[in-house]
C-alpha cells in the first residue's frame, strides 16, 4: 500500500484521509490541535459553515451525505432586516433549492470519525510541522505535550493545514515560489444568540438572516439547538469600529441604534460580545501549489473570506477533482499533481475575488431596491430560459461550472443588466416581454462578442 501524510485534521484534512484511504492508500494525518472529538464543541464557536452542491458532491464521495444531513439545517433563502424592523426576503435559487447551514465543529468531528472507520487511517494529535524535506518526502513534528519529536516519510504528502500553513510556509522558502496576503480592513465578531426558552429558534431557522448597513453588517445562521450563530462585520478602527466599542455597554448602545430589532431579541448582546474574539479576514494566494510529491489542498492553498460561503466548498472539490484525476491518471502522481494545480488554481483566485464582490453585495446592497428588482429580472429569466442564463449566485452555488468560468459569465451578465436597469421605466414593465427580450438580445450579442474574441 503507498502511504499518504496529510498535515492537518480539519475538514478538507478529514474528507481527504477518507478518500484516500478508500482508494487503498495508508493514511496518517497529523492535527496540530488536540481531538475536536473530545473537546466541547458549542455552537458560536465559529462562522457556521454553509455547504451547497460542491460540498455535497464531495461527501457523497465518502458515502457521507445522509450523516451531515442530520446534523445540518436547510436555508432557502436570505432575510434581510431594515433598521426600521422591515424583513425582506429573497430565495437563493429555484424552488427547493437551499444551502445548509452545519457547525464547524460538528462536521470536522464527522469527517474524522469517518475516516477512523475508513480502516486505513490513523490520527495524530497536538503535532506541530516543524520542516519539510522535499527532496526525501520527510516530515519532522513536534509533540505541543510532550516535546517528542517524531519523522515521518511517505510516498504522498498533503498540506490541508489551513491559511497559515506550515507546509506552505516551507515552500515559501523555496525558489520561484509566489505568494500573496492581504487582510480586510474590516474583522469579524461572534454572537450566539439563544433560543428561546422552549427551545425553539427566534428567527426562522429556514433563512441566512442579514443586516446590511453599508460599512457594518450582522449575519445569523440556525444551529440544531435552536440558538443562531451570528457574526458581526465592521472596521477595526474608526467611530464605530471594533475599536470604539469598549465595555458591555459601548456594545448596547451600538447594537439599540444599528440593529434595533436585534437588540430587542438579545438586549444582554453586550455580556455575550466579549467572549469571542475578535478575528481578521485573509485572502492568501500562491503558486506553485506542489513541489515533487508535496501538494497544498484546501485553505493552505487558496484561503478567502466567507461572504460566499465557498470556504469549505471550495477545499472540498479540490478533493473531488483529485478524485476525478486518480480516475484518469491512476498512480501516475507526477501527472496529476501537475494537472491538478494547473485545473484548480484559476478556480481558486476566481472564488477568491467573487467572495470580496460578495461582501459589498452583502452588505451595501442586499436591501437595495434596484438590487433586488435586477435579481427578480433575472431569476424570471432563468426561470424560463435556463439554458441561456443561470444567475452567477445558482453558477456557484448549486452548480459544478468552474468558478473560473462563473466569474466571467457573471461580469457579462453584469454589464447586459447595468443596460437594462438604465431603462427609465424598469420599475414599471420590468415583468414585460419586451425586457425579457431585451436580456436575451443583449446576451446574444454578448456571447457572440466573446466567440469572436
Amino acid at each position: 500500500m503507498k502511504s499518504v501524510t496529510i498535515v492537518g485534521g480539519g475538514l478538507v484534512g478529514g474528507l481527504l484521509a477518507a478518500l484516500m484511504s478508500q482508494r487503498g492508500y495508508r493514511v496518517a494525518v497529523y492535527e496540530r490541535r488536540p481531538d475536536i472529538r473530545k473537546a466541547e464543541i458549542s455552537a458560536g464557536k465559529s462562522i457556521n459553515l454553509a455547504l451547497s452542491d460542491r460540498g455535497w458532491k464531495a461527501l457523497r464521495l465518502i458515502g457521507a451525505e445522509d450523516e451531515v444531513r442530520n446534523i445540518s439545517t436547510p436555508m432557502y433563502g436570505r432575510k434581510m432586516h431594515s433598521v426600521e424592523g422591515e424583513v425582506t426576503y429573497q430565495a437563493y435559487g429555484l424552488e427547493g433549492q437551499a444551502i445548509y447551514s452545519v457547525s464547524r465543529g460538528g462536521l470536522n468531528a464527522k469527517m474524522l470519525e469517518i475516516a477512523d472507520q475508513s480502516g486505513n487511517v490513523e490520527c495524530h494529535f497536538n503535532e506541530k510541522c516543524l520542516n519539510v524535506d522535499f527532496d526525501t518526502n520527510e516530515l519532522t513534528f513536534e509533540n505541543t505535550q510532550t516535546g517528542k519529536i517524531t519523522h515521518v516519510k511517505s510516498d504522498l504528502i498533503f498540506g490541508s493545514d489551513g491559511a497559515f500553513s506550515a507546509v506552505r510556509a516551507a515552500m515559501q522558502k523555496t525558489d520561484r515560489f509566489n505568494y500573496q496576503q492581504e487582510y480586510l480592513p474590516d474583522g469579524y465578531r461572534e454572537i450566539l444568540l439563544p433560543a428561546n426558552e422552549d427551545g425553539s429558534h427566534k428567527l426562522d431557522p429556514n433563512a441566512l438572516h442579514i443586516w446590511p448597513r453599508g460599512r457594518y453588517m450582522l449575519i445569523a445562521l440556525a444551529n440544531q439547538d435552536g440558538s443562531f450563530t451570528c457574526t458581526l462585520f465592521m472596521p477595526f478602527d474608526g467611530n464605530p469600529s471594533f475599536d470604539s466599542l469598549q465595555t458591555p455597554a459601548d456594545v448596547n448602545r451600538f447594537f439599540a441604534e444599528i440593529f434595533p430589532d436585534f437588540y430587542a431579541m438579545m438586549p444582554d448582546v453586550g455580556d455575550d460580545y466579549f467572549r469571542h474574539p475578535l478575528s481578521s479576514l485573509a485572502i492568501i494566494r500562491c503558486y506553485p501549489w506542489v513541489k515533487k510529491r508535496v501538494a497544498l489542498i484546501g485553505d493552505s492553498a487558496h484561503a478567502i473570506v466567507p461572504f460566499y460561503g465557498q470556504g469549505m466548498n471550495s477545499g472540498f472539490e479540490d478533493c473531488s477533482v483529485l478524485a476525478e484525476l486518480m480516475d484518469k491518471h491512476g498512480d501516475n502522481w507526477d501527472k496529476l499533481l501537475q494537472e491538478y494545480q494547473v485545473l484548480r488554481k484559476p478556480d481558486g483566485d476566481a472564488i477568491a475575488q467573487l467572495a470580496v464582490d460578495n461582501y459589498y453585495v452583502m452588505r451595501d446592497y442586499v436591501a437595495d431596491e434596484d438590487f433586488l428588482l435586477r435579481k427578480k429580472i433575472e431569476k424570471k429569466i432563468f426561470e424560463k430560459h435556463p439554458d441561456k442564463w443561470m444567475p452567477l449566485y445558482s453558477q456557484v452555488t448549486f452548480s459544478h461550472i468552474r468558478y473560473s468560468e462563473a466569474y466571467e459569465t457573471g461580469q457579462m451578465q453584469d454589464r447586459i443588466m447595468d443596460k437594462v436597469m438604465e431603462r427609465p421605466d424598469i420599475h414599471e414593465n420590468w415583468d414585460s416581454n419586451e425586457i425579457e427580450q431585451l436580456v436575451l438580445s443583449l446576451w446574444e450579442k454578448q456571447q457572440t462578442a466573446a466567440h469572436a474574441e
